[in-house]
């Protein structure tokens, strides 16, 4: 699958020419020739050590007994293969591959509206690092992100899905995670037009034969947030499948009147011709279908371990205020499709933060989410509703007993002598920062329960991080970020 020629249309959005993301039934799948290394697998000839990498002290604290936190990057550190890369701030979505010589890390800065990758050495060191895409790509913000892969999804190579979020027009993007030259990510406009933070292709033991793709809303607005579906015939189809936008079976559209402990029968309805529709239009069509609406629906993800767990989607509401049929501190919910129609299944509340004496209770807006055989790793962006207690944190749902642990909490340093460095203009507030991002690298590294984390320190700014992904749009975006590594967590 190779991307064509980009050209610049007479809106804000790319278009396609000659861009054919229809890959079923295709012969070239990914081949020595193609990444080096099969996606997914430990390249034979590296040995990852895992040791605080970066000049910054990794910006966490309250750390789960037996989990190990060491730094990979954050935006002080200079590379010795690009001297003048400055690693971008708001760290999101990410995706890691094998190479021949180490790995490629991938990552959205968010508000640079931007990639970044990241060269890592046989023993896990960064190398070096460029911005396969910037603002100069006309995209919005970028938030979380999947990388899809040929063995897992059923794609003919690895493709990196993100997510943009800076309103009802905003699109999702594929990048060729290999792609020479820069701004090569291409829109696929059969995924709908949303603000959209996470677009997640089920794996392809979920539907044989077909590309079903979960997409999350974080709309505020009056039509409330969406839960998506896109489905294609064949095994990477990004072109010309049908766009369906989730609806409870007897048309109640209050997210409110679910409550833990409830089942609730839901389908997916279809949005008619998808590709010609307007973000305001598919909100439109989404109330007279009778769409749920929730209140600002974040990031998607399903559960591993086997083809039955593969149709058990679990989704973060991060929340909003003032609005009493919606979340206000957020919830987890878990979709469990039909085995013969993605199209149809139930749905539940997992956590409900609303619920303040409930085990959910110290919620404060769950963004992120990340789902492996056993748990939900769940991580916050606080609202700054002003009854914030703690700082951004993780936490560790366990799928099999149901119950809530704390992972870690952000350290934002202010009693640290660098605080001012951390802290700009002032001393931050409760819950500024926001913990994102988190993947599942075991496979990759070849390290039973290691992860990758990103810190989105929104007061650790300066001159330095100004511009950072060399675009003409963000020239005066300056915060800072970091990612570490976390090890010993249970999978």
């Amino acid at each position: 699958m190779r991307f064509g020629t980009i050209t610049r249309s007479g809106s804000r959005a790319l278009t396609i020419a000659g861009v054919s993301l229809l890959t079923a039934c295709q012969s070239d799948k990914v081949t020595s020739g193609d990444v080096a290394s099969a996606v997914l697998t430990k390249s034979s000839n590296t040995d990852p050590v895992f040791t605080n990498r970066s000049v910054t002290p990794a910006l966490v604290k309250n750390v789960m007994r037996g989990v190990s936190v060491t730094t990979l990057i954050s935006s002080d550190d200079r590379l010795a293969g690009s001297p003048t890369f400055v690693f971008g701030g708001s760290v999101d979505g990410m995706g890691l591959l094998p190479t021949a010589t180490g790995w490629t890390l991938l990552a959205n800065n968010e508000d640079n509206y931007a990639v970044s990758r990241i060269q890592l050495d046989r023993n896990f060191a960064p190398v070096s690092g460029s911005y396969p895409v910037n603002s100069d790509n006309t995209l919005t913000r970028l938030c979380s992100a999947t990388l899809a892969t040929p063995e897992e999804h059923g794609f003919n190579r690895p493709l990196f899905l993100t997510a943009g979020e800076s309103g009802a027009n905003s699109q999702i993007w594929a990048l060729d995670p290999f792609a020479m030259g820069q701004n090569t990510a291409v829109a696929l406009p059969a995924l709908g037009k949303f603000n959209a933070e996470q677009a997640v292709p089920l794996p392809t033991t979920a539907f044989r034969g077909k590309t079903v793709v979960i997409i999350g809303d974080d709309d505020s607005g009056t039509y409330g947030g969406q839960l998506a579906m896109y489905v294609g015939d064949g095994e990477g189809n990004l072109t010309t499948g049908k766009l369906y936008l989730l609806a409870r079976s007897d048309d109640n559209t209050r997210e409110r009147d679910m409550v833990t402990g409830g089942s609730y029968a839901v389908e997916f309805r279809e949005v008619v011709d998808q590709q010609t529709k307007t973000g305001d239009q598919i909100n439109l069509i989404g109330r007279s279908l009778k769409a749920m609406e929730f209140g600002r629906v974040e990031d998607v993800d399903y559960r591993r371990g086997g083809v039955a767990h593969a149709r058990d989607v679990y989704f973060a509401v991060t929340g909003q205020d003032g609005n009493a049929a919606r979340s206000k501190h957020g919830r987890i919910y878990h979709l469990a499709l039909d085995s013969q129609d993605p199209l149809r299944g139930t749905l539940e509340v997992v956590l409900d933060g609303d619920d303040r004496a409930g085990p959910a209770g110290q919620f404060q807006n769950p963004d992120n989410i990340t789902v492996t055989k056993n748990n939900i790793y769940i991580q916050e962006d606080p609202n700054g509703y002003g009854d914030e207690t703690h700082d951004a944190r993780v936490y560790q749902y366990d799928l099999n007993t149901k119950q809530l642990k704390v992972v870690l909490e952000l350290d934002h340093r202010r009693d640290a002598v660098d605080a001012a460095k951390y802290n700009v203009p002032v001393i931050s507030k409760l819950g500024d920062w926001e913990v994102s991002g988190m993947i599942d690298v075991s496979q990759q590294t070849g390290e039973k329960g290691t992860f990758l984390l990103g810190i989105q320190s929104h007061t650790w700014r300066g001159a330095p991080y100004a511009g950072a992904d060399g675009g003409a749009r963000r020239r005066a975006e300056n915060q800072a970020s970091q990612i570490v590594v976390l090890r010993g967590l249970d999978q």
